[in-house]
């Protein structure tokens, strides 16, 4: 039986190679994971590691005991600390840390990276290890700055030139002292660094004789532990906490591991997909291969052979095509991780270098899923051919199912999809929280139930085809006739484009939906022509708001600021607004009282006010930071939303409640100006606070795209990899062609014996692989749609203003794709089935 299983895999090459070819696609993007994701971490690893270095043992900030400080002011790191430092035995050489956020601009005024990865630091005397010199010397005083070489490079800057930089105040012009190289991280996805010299940055960043970190060098002979151990004596006990490079270097590898495994996680799940749309098709081409083979299998069961030997036999048949589809995936999918590494290069992103890393674990991941996906896909036809009696299986070779098989699998597909449909049904009045889990199931039954239901339901889709279909004659009808002669593998056909197509049209109408319900919320909730932020999200200085106010043009303004108070027993964070202004700078849909922010009347969130049992005319007590305590009355309830929610109080009477230790900056300011959101009028506000590149002022329609970027980012990366789903459908729909023609080899030729051309032959290939493309397509955009409305029905509960928005030209398109896939994918085997000899297919049985 493993000599004829071999033979019969020799012998259907050509019939196999497009389920090699299935399989190795989603083995490929397996292992094309791992290998990326691997490799990456691996990099950023080393890279963060070398950054360590310089350091055996790093000082920080202790919790301290704050029991009887009232502001719990945590301990710093004095200069007689460091001193401290530096005389325990053991220690080599000590450095001092500060660090902070810098934006740097471009010559074009423009910030240079993202504001989060834009930081700042010091150089540590005249030469620091830490940061080596390609040019130039160490800054030295307030008007010189060192930049890493990366964003020199990037803005071309030289030693010599002035670069406009800001830490949280004033823009400062100085000059460019020296370039070096580093490891950080920030600098390698993409960031920027600029250094100055100690007392600079110790003033520039609030930390006047304090530091950040302290960074000791152990002597020569002495390990790591020793020297913690000596630092733990010697310095006070609370007040700092010793950390060793071992264990920097391993907490660091725990968070960038951490950090991988979302994307090595999402990437795996479309790995997934292609594979769970491959099986389709593996098990379609062994359930083809099984019904061409069943005169052979039931000769063998006639002579001999048991049920569970021919179940062997396409077992081990299936065995051999995954060994070869693993391998060649396995190979394919390292060509894949080096190819992804080399586009993140192409597209802007830094990555350390690194040496490609294959593990173990991707080898054994990627033999066994290939191995495992096959042998699973072909279990069920081989079991099938094993149990059709010998002498029935020679008399015919289609044995059609029997009623009481039909009967159980649409009975059984009509409770999954029943199943499915009540459970997301019900996933809809949830919470968005709550809801997601149940809205999992029910989409994973219902699309068992719907692909369990297909062959139904192909035959009266397909049939609305048919005046179509008389269009093209005789070709048209024959065509029509052979979609619906074998149901079940038209379904598997079909089906593995219906998933592909329905993960697609859900996700583009919840992009789409999203998209229109933030733009209607900046619209509907901002009457500010501009909103003003730091890029890194950090808090503005609050002399932004007082240069704003004095700008001519400027109408009205209203800072934003956040501010922690107790409210029975709990914190709750306020915020603070311009009470006289703030009106004209919103448009919030009030549900209950007016809108009215002054004295000691606020307004509140719906949110809030149902978790607080609070309505309009409801009085409560804060506790301000100061401790002192206040009453307040709720003077209306408004609907919150991502752009306004919360408390908000007049800042008159709140500012004087803020302690000394207190964050006085301002989260955003919004500002209303005579002329509207014009550019001239940006270019005015931007030269008023000093073409300030740490900076933003938004428009209405720059922060809807903002909030609506990560998004558009999502849905496009996975328009990609849902392509892998798509393009493992196109082979199946080409392997079920090719079969098909193979099968029909006779009928064809006697076609072409009463006069059917070899146009018309093509056509009618052509004509099937087209219904067949088709109707997977509408069976997947009706379910992407379903589902579509189902997950916005769940965001709903968390945004007021979602709607649904069906992108009718996107789906046209989609639709437009499944055909397009019917078409090509009929090219080969309509150009074979028309290239058949029609003697020799008359003669073949």
């Amino acid at each position: 039986m493993f000599r004829t299983a071999l033979r019969n895999v020799l012998a259907h090459k050509a019939r196999l190679l497009m389920t090699v070819l299935a399989v190795m696609l989603g083995v490929a993007f397996v292992s094309g994971t791992l290998v990326f994701t691997n490799t990456l971490s691996n990099a950023l690893q080393n890279s963060s590691a070398k950054g360590f270095d310089q350091v055996d043992v790093a000082v920080r900030p202790g919790a301290g005991d704050t029991a009887g400080d009232a502001v719990g002011k945590p301990p710093e790191l004095t200069q007689a600390l460091l001193d401290e430092s530096a005389r325990v035995p053991g220690a080599a050489s000590v450095i001092g840390v500060v660090n902070g956020f810098t934006a740097i601009a471009d010559k074009d005024g423009k910030l240079i990276g993202e504001g989060f990865q834009s930081q700042g630091g010091n150089y540590w005397g005249d030469k620091d290890a830490r940061y080596p010199l390609t040019d130039g010397a160490a800054p030295q005083g307030a008007g010189q700055v060192a930049l890493d070489a990366k964003t020199a490079e990037r803005a071309g800057y030289q030693v010599g030139d002035t670069v406009r930089l800001s830490v949280d105040g004033p823009v400062l012009s100085p000059t460019v002292s020296g370039i070096f190289t580093t490891d950080d991280g920030n600098v390698a996805a993409g960031g920027s660094l600029a250094l100055f010299d100690t007392a600079t940055a110790q003033r520039l960043f609030g930390k006047t004789g304090t530091y950040d970190e302290i960074d000791v060098r152990a002597t020569a002979g002495t390990s790591q532990a020793t020297l913690k151990a000596a630092l733990d004596k010697a310095l006070p006990q609370g007040a700092v906490e010793t950390t060793t490079r071992t264990r920097l270097a391993d907490d660091q590898a725990r968070t960038i591991a951490s950090g991988m495994s979302g994307l090595k996680q999402g990437l795996l799940v479309f790995a997934g997909i292609a594979l769970f749309v491959g099986t389709f098709i593996i098990a379609n081409t062994f359930t083809m291969l099984v019904a061409q083979r069943t005169k052979e299998l039931a000769l063998m069961r006639a002579v001999g052979a048991s049920r569970r030997q021919v179940t062997r036999s396409v077992l081990i048949e299936a065995f051999v095509v995954g060994a070869v589809a693993a391998v060649t995936g396995l190979v394919t999918g390292i060509g894949i991780g080096a190819g992804l590494k080399a586009l993140l290069g192409t597209l802007g992103a830094t990555v350390p270098d690194g040496p490609l890393i294959v593990t173990p674990g991707t080898v054994g991941a990627a033999l066994a899923v290939g191995i495992l996906i096959t042998m699973l896909a072909a279990w069920l036809p081989g079991r099938r051919a094993a149990k059709i009696p010998p002498v029935a299986a020679m008399s015919s070779v289609h044995a059609t199912a029997t009623t009481k098989s039909l009967v159980l699998r649409n009975t059984l597909g009509a409770l999954f999809s029943g199943a499915g449909v009540a459970v997301v049904l019900a996933a809809t009045t949830m919470s968005g929280s709550d809801g997601q889990a149940p809205m999992g199931i029910g989409a994973v039954l219902l699309i068992i139930g719907v692909f369990i239901l297909t062959p139904l339901l192909s035959r009266p889709l397909i049939a609305a085809a048919a005046p179509l279909m008389r269009v093209f004659g005789v070709s048209g009808k024959l065509a029509r006739q052979n979609s619906v002669r074998n149901p079940r593998r038209t379904a598997a056909t079909a089906s593995a484009l219906m998933i592909g197509l329905t993960l697609i049209t859900g996700m583009t109408v919840m992009a789409g939906s999203l998209q229109k319900s933030i733009d209607k919320m900046a619209t509907d909730s901002i009457r500010a022509d501009y909103i003003v932020s730091m890029a890194n999200g950090n808090g503005l200085s609050p002399d932004v708001a007082e240069k704003l106010t004095r700008t001519p043009g400027v109408t009205a303004v209203s800072p934003l600021s956040d501010a922690p108070v107790s409210i029975d027993g709990s914190t709750e964070y306020m915020t603070g607004v311009t009470g006289a202004t703030i009106g004209g700078l919103t448009r919030l849909t009030m549900d209950d009282g007016t809108f009215k922010v002054g004295g000691t009347q606020v307004v509140v969130d719906d949110r809030t006010a149902k978790s607080r049992g609070w309505k309009a005319g409801s009085a409560f007590t804060v506790a301000y930071e100061d401790g002192r305590k206040q009453r307040l009355t709720v003077a209306g309830v408004y609907e919150g939303n991502e752009v306004m929610s919360g408390v908000l109080l007049d800042n008159a009477l709140l500012a004087p409640h803020r302690t000394d230790s207190a964050d006085h900056a301002d989260r955003q300011v919004m500002v209303k100006t005579s002329a509207g959101a014009t550019s001239a009028t940006k270019d005015g506000l931007e030269k008023a606070l000093g073409s300030n590149p740490a900076i933003k002022i938004q428009d209405k329609k720059d922060l809807s795209n903002e909030i609506a970027r990560m998004f558009t980012l999502i849905l496009n990366m996975l328009y990609g990899l849902l392509a892998m789903a798509v393009l493992v459908a196109v082979l199946g729909v080409i392997n079920t062609l090719a079969m098909s023609v193979f099968e029909r080899s006779q009928e064809i030729g006697m076609l072409r014996a009463i006069g059917l051309d070899r146009k018309g032959i093509k056509r009618m290939v052509r004509l099937e692989s087209l219904v067949i493309s088709l109707f997977g397509g509408v069976l997947g955009i009706g379910l992407g749609v379903f589902f579509g409305w189902a997950a916005g029905e769940l965001l709903g509960t968390s945004m007021p203003t979602y709607e649904l928005v069906l992108p009718w030209a996107r789906m046209a398109l989609f639709l437009l794709l499944a055909a397009t896939v019917g078409v090509l994918a009929a090219l080969w085997p309509a150009r074979r089935a028309a290239g058949l000899n029609m003697l020799a297919a008359i003669k073949s049985e």
